[in-house]
């Protein structure tokens, strides 16, 4: 009988550890050191159940495109130690998930539910609405240009822009922006002391899941207000959309439709947010960079792809296996959980040669960031657009960028990136 390969414990405590991934030098090592050596491996961590972790980027290809072996439904889809398992699983009367949305399904379900937006995300629609992401953009470089030659990017232009941009599609009126925001920041940052719900510190991860349920408690009670709003009040959004949708001729129940404007709201802004404040980090460490993209915009597809993968803003999803099978050469059985590492993938030396280093004009740029197979990011088209729009506009009235200061990552396992970016420039 072969060996289950296991990772040793000091690297497996760092895959689970929001400091490292804060830290990201740590993590980057951690995961260099797994794809030479252990690719597809246990990890044990005391408080937590084991799982498979898988560092490579053609294994994560291979089991994000394989829908019907590798689900999302039947355990949480975030790694979480066993208590928070056990306190969603009481708390949601037997489900593993504090949110229901497209993340968290399979088929035969999650199509019917994906496909009540699809149209909403892909380019044709799109161009409808170019020209109102172009002023938000020019709004957004407006702001920026107001502050004298300094600002924290990250906070300041980064994570107002695409927010404006999603909330104008759902339908959220602006006045509420703030509020989504918060609440974004205290759903993916909530193991960090600067955007938790209690801005603490050294707080558990059963502590994080308790006030992650408060969060989604206060996003259900938005959304079912705006739902009922929209039942009543039909406009064009993708607020009526959903409000008044049915999958197999009955309503979307409200546990579902909860969860779909939830992952609407958060995951459409702040992943974008992430990549955005990612490629300016970069441009601001490296002024030729910087110089020849403004010089050549036909780089701008290139340096979008090159912040997605660079910054990998939705850093694991966590999979079960359905049926026994193997990965990379190694048995799985039936209902072991594992790790996807999309950080991990995005930095695989055999993929990306001299990964750690920001090109522009990366070719070709096979990331892991949107996921693959049915579960691919139904907002791809979108945030590319978005960055393609925002960076024109900032690269026709910036003529220079470095940073002022050190940035930081936000300290968190799941969904993270740049929290802030203190950057001086010198406008055009």
């Amino acid at each position: 009988m072969t060996a289950i390969p296991k990772i040793a414990p000091e690297l497996a405590a760092h895959i689970v550890d929001p400091v490292v991934y804060g830290n990201w030098r740590a993590l980057l090592d951690t995961f260099a050191t797994l794809r030479r050596e252990s690719p597809v491996a246990v990890a044990e961590i005391p408080g937590y159940r084991p799982f498979w972790v898988i560092t490579r980027h053609a294994d994560i290809l291979k089991i994000s495109k394989d829908n019907a072996t590798f689900l999302n439904n039947p355990a949480t889809v975030v790694v979480a130690p066993l208590m928070a398992e056990m306190f969603v699983a009481h708390l949601m009367k037997g489900s593993p998930h504090l949110v229901k949305s497209l993340v968290q399904m399979d088929a035969p379900e999650h199509p019917k539910y994906r496909r009540l937006t699809q149209d909403w995300f892909m380019p044709a629609n799109l161009k409808t609405i170019e020209s109102n992401i172009r002023a938000i953009a020019k709004s957004a470089i407006d702001k920026m240009l107001s502050m004298d030659g300094t600002c924290d990017f990250a906070r300041d232009v980064a994570a107002m822009y695409p927010l404006h941009v999603v909330m104008e599609l759902l339908g959220v009126p602006e006045s509420d922006e703030p509020l989504m925001l918060k609440l974004t920041q205290e759903l993916f940052g909530g193991q960090d002391p600067d955007l938790n719900r209690m801005r603490a510190a050294n707080i558990s991860p059963q502590e994080a899941t308790e006030l992650m349920a408060q969060t989604v408690a206060d996003f259900n009670a938005y959304f079912e207000a705006l739902a009922q709003d929209r039942r009543a009040n039909p406009r064009n959004d993708l607020a009526t959309i959903i409000a008044t949708g049915t999958i197999d001729g009955m309503p979307i129940p409200d546990y579902e439709s909860a969860g779909y404007y939830t992952i609407v709201a958060t995951a459409g802004h702040d992943t974008t947010s992430a990549s955005t404040a990612g490629a300016m980090w970069a441009l601001a460490q490296d002024p030729a960079q910087f110089a020849k993209v403004k010089a050549d915009r036909s780089l701008l597809p290139g340096l979008i792809e090159e912040a997605i993968r660079w910054t990998t803003p939705v850093q694991h999803f966590m999979r079960t296996v359905g049926a026994d099978t193997e990965v990379g050469g190694v048995p799985m059985k039936a209902g072991d959980w594992l790790m996807l590492c999309y950080v991990s993938g995005n930095y695989d030396e055999s993929v990306f040669p001299d990964p750690e280093r920001f090109d522009a004009g990366r070719s070709p740029n096979r990331h892991v960031s949107f996921g693959s197979g049915a579960h691919q990011c139904l907002g791809l088209h979108l945030a590319r657009l978005e960055m393609k729009i925002l960076f024109e506009e900032l690269l026709d009235r910036v003529d220079s960028v470095e940073l002022a200061g050190e940035p930081k990552r936000s300290q968190s396992t799941f969904v993270g990136g740049p929290k802030t970016l203190p950057l001086r420039f010198v406008a055009a």
